[in-house]
């Protein structure tokens, strides 16, 4: 028997060599861990919670003062909207709605619109009751049915208000069975096979299905938002099927290329499977970075993004072999039939548009760039915060109840601010009649007593809750109108705490920018031995980044394409940042290892970016078509926020993969030359070496740069 003259294998090839062994084990791991978190998640239930804790900033510290002194000041409640030609006509009508409305679960005291101060506008055409409301998202959306039967002949009754709005969205499920369907077609047209399509997405089934249940045992222990679930989702499933198909696809490439399945097993582990666990590990110092911003919601969701994109890496590299043990040689049997049907090298299409490229280096860079630029434009006037309920569809109530109030009380009744006075009535008055003769000031109540020594004042803008106008009163009254005043006044509500909260995403959001930027950097320099390559990744995702976000400012905020002005939710641009910049670096370590593969080997820096690209072009494409079927499908949700995220990451992802990693990248390579592989030798030997692809035996040592 002649002795085995191979070199030691790596960690990766024995970890692919032991689950090829006992792939049932692996299999039976994660399916116990998987029914166990279902199981577990059942029992226990989730506790899921919309709490936006904003610590140093005003609207928070009125908010600790109200819970403090002053509980019921700050109450949830259901507004029930009614108009007539004259609502005083209606009144009977509209007191048995009340009286149903009262008698329903979770609804507590309700006012009387026809004895309250203020409750009828001015034209007597409008009017307003206010629900006390304390019960679920369920019985919110009970009280829907009741407003539609009141409705009718000559009477138009709406309900508005936060509980009413969180009944109203959808839960997103038919986005996520498009996405699903769509990656499956996507993948059977790839790969010509029904199962080979399913094992990415089973992968990314087990790995999402696990981070939700774990997710909703967590969110007992620390606070986690209601819309984290689609988020989950959206990350969860384009990163799975992404990662997973980048090692089957490598594992696939092996076997054309004659190795049995164990060893092609061993090389896509220990190949693109490296080039999966840096990529994640990118994702997740990015995701990590929104904790520079100081905000919990934020962080939160950042750690529960995190975890679900550490199971896809664990589930890549110990599900899927497994998978491609179990059922190898009947995937090995359809991947040899359909390419026995392919015409052509494989590879040749993407090396001729290398060529072309190359050709027209500089034109290609030149006008990239220009266009991605100019699809950054709008960002220069990019507006952060929450959108209201006018930016809605015009079918359903709250948005029927805003537009109602807008007319019969003015926009700004739609975003009161809470001007709380901690001292005595006389410097509570003081306040009040300094409010009151501001020219962006509408309305302003006389101070009310709410607690021991708080009195409060209800003031509303001549703007409505997300307009500019408002923005700048809340400035001003915490600025020189209130200063001015005697005793302690804070300015909060609602809309205040929104703009508190964008004025924090803008304040530290360079801070967040180069701290996720310069990690990701240093990152690339360990691992590509190289200065210009991680420079010129950051300033091509800055680019991406720019644009996808510049697109969403354009259709969400200008009411371009159909959808209703206003604001960018103040989440989306940093969420985005960070999700978009860790799966561009996806592309980025995928199609540079491959690169830098064949650079190690032949030292030919031209002839690395043709066979990089040549066997990369294919797949990156494919995986970019998945997730953009995967995030494009929240588009449609009924959520503005899943949306605006559905709509940037969407074009992010296509920016990414059919333009810069397709065009620009070769065409910057080309421009570089050798000089894209250099690096000081001081530097060389001060950082630690990594490496994302083995190290080949090189046919001649790279010339020198």
């Amino acid at each position: 028997m002649e002795p085995d003259l191979a070199p030691a294998r790596s960690r990766m090839a024995r970890l692919s060599d032991r689950t090829q062994r006992r792939p049932l084990v692996a299999l039976l791991l994660w399916v116990l861990v998987f029914a166990g978190s279902i199981g577990a998640a059942a029992a226990i239930g989730s506790a899921f919670d919309d709490e936006y804790s904003m610590p140093g900033t005003e609207s928070q510290e009125l908010s600790d003062l109200l819970a403090d002194r002053a509980p019921d000041a700050d109450r949830v409640t259901v507004d029930v909207v009614f108009a007539a030609d004259s609502v005083a006509a209606e009144q009977d009508r509209v007191a048995a709605l009340l009286a149903e409305i009262a008698a329903m679960p979770g609804v507590g005291d309700v006012s009387d619109p026809f004895t309250e101060p203020g409750a009828i506008s001015g034209d007597g055409t409008v009017g307003v009751a206010t629900a006390v409301f304390d019960g679920t998202t369920e019985q919110a959306a009970g009280l829907l049915p009741l407003a539609e039967d009141a409705s009718g002949d000559g009477l138009d009754v709406a309900l508005g208000g936060d509980p009413v709005r969180e009944a109203e969205e959808g839960g997103g499920g038919a986005a996520e069975g498009v996405g699903i369907l769509a990656a499956l077609v996507i993948l059977v047209l790839m790969f010509g096979s029904f199962l080979a399509a399913s094992l990415p997405l089973i992968t990314a089934v087990f790995a999402v299905g696990t981070t939700f249940c774990l997710a909703q045992l967590v969110s007992h222990v620390t606070t986690l938002p209601t819309y984290l679930t689609p988020i989950l989702f959206l990350v969860g499933l384009g990163v799975g099927v992404d990662y997973a198909l980048l090692i089957f696809a490598r594992f696939r490439s092996e076997l054309l290329g004659g190795a049995t399945r164990r060893d092609a097993a061993a090389t896509a582990l220990d190949t693109a499977g490296r080039s999966v666990l840096f990529a994640g590990s990118v994702v997740i110092v990015a995701l990590i970075g929104l904790y520079a911003l100081g905000l919990g919601a934020l962080q939160s969701v950042s750690i529960a993004v995190a975890l679900v994109v550490l199971v896809t890496m664990a589930a890549s590299v110990t599900l899927l072999p497994a998978l491609l043990a179990l059922f190898g040689k009947r995937i090995e049997r359809r991947v040899r039939k359909h390419a026995a049907k392919a015409k052509g090298v494989p590879g040749r299409r993407w090396n001729a548009w290398s060529r072309l490229v190359e050709k027209r280096a500089w034109l290609a860079i030149v006008l990239v760039t220009v266009g991605l630029v100019a699809l950054s434009a709008p960002l220069t006037g990019i507006r952060l915060g929450f959108a209201d309920a006018g930016t809605e569809s015009e079918e359903l109530q709250s948005r029927r109840a805003y537009d109602m109030l807008s007319e019969g009380f003015g926009p700004g009744y739609n975003g009161p601010l809470m001007v709380v006075t901690d001292g005595t009535e006389a410097e509570a008055r003081a306040a009040y009649e300094a409010i009151d003769g501001l020219d962006s000031v509408d309305s302003v109540s006389p101070a009310f007593p709410i607690g021991d020594g708080l009195w409060m004042s209800t003031v509303v803008g001549t703007g409505g809750p997300s307009d500019e106008a408002t923005v700048d009163l809340v400035h001003e009254l915490r600025g020189d109108v209130l200063d001015d005043a005697p005793g302690d006044q804070l300015v909060g509500g609602a809309t205040a705490a929104a703009i508190d909260f964008s004025d924090i995403i803008e304040q530290r959001a360079p801070l967040f920018l180069v701290l996720v930027v310069g990690l990701s950097m240093l990152l690339l320099m360990v691992v590509f031995r190289s200065i210009l390559i991680p420079v010129k990744a950051a300033i091509l995702n800055l680019l991406t980044i720019g644009a996808s976000l510049g697109l969403v400012t354009w259709m969400f905020q200008n009411g371009a394409l159909g959808a209703e002005p206003g604001p960018i939710e103040a989440f989306v641009p940093v969420m985005s940042f960070a999700i978009i910049f860790g799966l561009s670096m996806d592309y980025e370590v995928f199609l540079m290892s491959r690169m830098r593969e064949e650079w190690v080997r032949t030292g030919d820096a031209t002839e690395a970016v043709r066979k990089g690209l040549a066997s990369t072009g294919g797949v990156v494409t494919a995986a970019a078509a998945i997730m953009i079927a995967v995030f494009g499908a929240f588009a449609f949700s009924e959520s503005r926020l899943l949306q605006q995220f559905g709509v940037g990451m969407a074009a992010a992802i296509f920016i990414d993969a059919f333009v810069i990693r397709v065009l620009l990248v070769p065409a910057i390579m080309k421009v570089m030359g050798r000089a894209a592989w250099w690096m000081p030798k001081w530097l060389d030997r001060a950082l630690p070496h990594v490496t994302v692809e083995p190290d080949p035996e090189p046919t001649r040592a790279p010339a020198k740069v």
